[in-house]
């Protein structure tokens, strides 16, 4: 079933609901239907539905990866698809104008997409277009300027409205002028950082009346949008000085949406989706008012009553009062795939094989696979060979478990509009790579592309990953909303693992490692290069630590801690801490420009950028990440001494590149940590078992 559901949209009646799930568009009847894909364009991602106001027609952009997108119509029935733009291009968000003339959105340059090495977020020629909605010339408004979430209020059909991260909810006309600023948005305060909080991501005015809908982080408000003139007023959520009313828990919300109404809200988390009705919150805080009215009147009647025994009450009614009160409908919505899997069996014959079965070692070895799983390794001729098996000489050659990369990023994905095929992934399989963590993803896009990998739409390496970090921003004030923050993770993205990153004091950290305990989550964390924080944070139970510990050289009373503890350390020397980033060494003695594998499997621009020249801005430098050092300036040898008193003393290591150089960068990973010494049978079981073990792959043990 697909992990996620993104932009779901309800009709304008309420009766269906439009969305997208592995870049495929579904309309479903609400609540009960079964969702039904409409739109199938060759493999091209579809993505941003939205209504027209007569609900019969949806409104979508496409990508594909080598020739760009566009923005089209389909009938709700998956009839009448018509594409509105000629002119390729990296086409987001889709609005239709309130009369159904025109469908809004924002045009990049798709050879700015195509030609990024990693995410991308808007190149400075992206501007606000629109198209007629049966077709025609391609209008320009505006240029972009950092604004998001364009909607429509018929109190002023004539503008468009939109969010801009400094000047909250503006407005301005179809030729883009006259922009006016309404109100600014902000959430709570990190607990004991003083200032005040960010502002919201999404600020979408309600179709009627006075108020709007927000988003900050991953909670949703409703707030009351203040009349005043002058200076644009400022609304705090933590204290607001007008109406705000939030209707998501600790467990939170994204793609939020309006009904047609204004008076329910929708959003989404993971393949779940929520209906909060504002009327019915107001007519339970009635309900609830008046019974404690009632309650107190019968009090009062009654007389006086045992202080401690009237405590005593007043203590459990304040229990109750947690768990009373309005709760947003949620519906699962199942949106099933295949998950890819090979069929048949084949055996690998006359090679090497490397077992990390203790130190064993088997030469011309049988090694058989059938579909995706390796069921027998032996000496030639030792073990059962089912009838039909294809074979494949391999005499000459050496086979081990694929690796493991236990801390990896992609230089974040492509997000919202996804690529339909991720270069990095295809680099990582080149070079051996078959299993990857991402501990920290920055947002949920990891999710579908998790889908479309398993279900064989993308190819790459087995996906793991955390979903975005555990901030400080959560302000988790108890075990309680501990457990609502990481529900989200075991309930919502369906995760092993989860990454806390500096989310407040030490009490708060040990109330989301309990919590992960209850969930049966296994959390790993990073220490902000704070080897005391770091320290604190084994101590406390986080069974993985990230980044390498700011100190070297150490000694036996850390060697003892991380062995005791069995905290799978893994220092990404690529970008070790302490000195030169370890990828620096490599980057100025190895010829990553005439190695034709590299040239195979990497773009040229990112072998440029990062290899060609050094840049320095300031104290850093940019481009090839590198400056030419002595050996005596590194320090990721001398890291790696303390890797070899680790493992020496039962701990536990992994490898990860960080996402630093992909494919070959995972292995001048493997080479820094092994730098000092260390015998190549652990490096090997650092990097394939023990990283395995890492991240919750263990016995044939997948992702959910």
């Amino acid at each position: 079933m697909a992990r996620q559901i993104r932009d779901a949209r309800p009709s304008p009646d309420g009766s269906r609901l439009a969305f997208t799930a592995l870049g495929d568009l579904y309309v479903q009847d609400w609540p009960a239907g079964t969702p039904e894909r409409i739109v199938d364009l060759d493999g091209n991602g579809v993505h941003n539905p939205s209504w027209s106001p007569d609900g019969r027609r949806l409104a979508f952009v496409s990508w594909d990866d080598a020739s760009g997108g566009g923005i089209h119509v389909v009938d709700a029935d998956g009839g009448g698809l018509q594409r509105l733009t000629q002119t390729p291009g990296y086409y987001q968000e889709t609005v239709w104008s309130l009369d159904g003339s025109r469908v809004l959105s924002t045009r990049g340059a798709a050879r700015d997409v195509q030609e990024a090495r990693g995410g991308f977020n808007g190149g400075l020629g992206t501007e606000i277009v629109w198209v007629p909605a049966e077709g025609g010339a391609l209008n320009v408004v505006a240029p972009v300027d950092g604004r998001r979430a364009f909607h429509f209020v018929p109190s002023a059909p004539e503008r468009i409205y939109a969010t801009h991260g400094q000047r909250g909810l503006v407005s301005f006309r179809w030729d883009g002028t006259d922009e006016e600023a309404h109100v600014i948005v902000r959430g709570e305060a990190p607990l004991g950082g003083g200032g005040q909080g960010g502002t919201a991501q999404r600020v979408i005015m309600a179709p009627s009346g006075d108020l709007a809908l927000a988003q900050t982080g991953m909670d949703l408000w409703v707030v009351t949008v203040p009349r005043v003139g002058g200076e644009t007023p400022t609304v705090s959520v933590a204290s607001p000085s007008f109406p705000a009313t939030r209707l998501t828990d600790d467990i939170g919300g994204e793609f939020p949406a309006w009904e047609s109404n204004g008076r329910r809200v929708r959003w989404s988390l993971g393949n779940a989706h929520f209906v909060y009705d504002l009327d019915r919150k107001e007519a339970v805080d009635d309900s609830i008012a008046a019974v404690e009215r009632a309650e107190e009147e019968a009090e009062a009647a009654a007389g006086d009553v045992d202080e401690d025994e009237d405590e005593d009450e007043a203590d459990d009614d304040d229990d109750e009062d947690d768990d009373a009160g309005y709760e947003p409908e949620e519906f699962r919505i199942e949106v099933e795939y295949t998950r890819d899997v090979p069929r048949g069996t084949v055996v690998l014959r006359g090679g090497r094989a490397i077992t990390m079965n203790g130190d064993e070692i088997i030469d011309d070895a049988d090694i058989v696979v059938t579909d995706d799983r390796i069921v027998a390794v032996g000496p030639r001729g030792s073990v059962s060979i089912p009838s039909g098996a294809s074979e494949i000489d391999i005499a000459g050659k050496t086979v081990l478990p694929g690796f493991v990369d236990t801390h990896y990023h992609t230089q974040w994905l492509t997000t919202d509009v996804h690529s339909n095929q991720v270069w990095q992934y295809l680099a990582y399989l080149a070079f051996g790579v078959t299993t990857t963590q991402d501990v920290q993803t920055a947002n949920t896009d990891i999710l579908t592309y998790h889908d479309l990998v398993e279900a064989g739409e993308m190819v790459g390496p087995r996906i793991y990953h955390t979903g975005p970090g555990v901030f400080g921003g959560e302000n988790v004030r108890s075990l309680d909303e501990a457990k609502d923050v990481l529900e989200r993770y075991r309930g919502y993205y369906g995760v092993n693992t989860f990454k806390m990153y500096m989310a407040g004091d030490r009490q708060q950290r040990q109330w989301l490692i309990e919590a992960s305990r209850e969930l049966e989550l296994m959390p790993t964390t990073e220490g902000g290069i704070d080897f005391k924080l770091e320290l604190t944070h084994t101590i406390d139970g986080y069974p993985g630590l990230e980044h390498s510990l700011p100190v070297a050289p150490l000694f036996d009373d850390v060697v003892r801690l991380y062995a005791t503890t069995q905290t799978t350390y893994t220092p990404t020397l690529l970008v070790s801490y302490g000195g030169p980033f370890g990828e620096n060494y490599f980057y100025t003695r190895e010829d990553i420009f005439n190695d034709a594998f590299l040239a195979r499997w990497t773009p040229y621009d990112e072998l440029e950028w990062k290899g060609a020249r050094r840049v320095r801005n300031g104290n850093q430098y940019i481009g090839a990440a590198a400056g030419w050092f002595r050996w005596e300036e590194h320090v990721f040898y001398k890291h790696a001494e303390f890797l070899n008193d680790l493992v020496a003393a039962g701990g536990r290591i992994g490898v990860g590149a960080h996402g630093q150089f992909h494919g070959l960068g995972w292995h001048w990973e493997l080479w820094a940590m092994a730098s000092a010494g260390m015998d190549s049978h652990d490096a090997l079981r650092a990097a394939t078992l023990q990283g395995a073990e890492a991240i919750g792959f263990v016995c044939g043990k997948r992702p959910r």
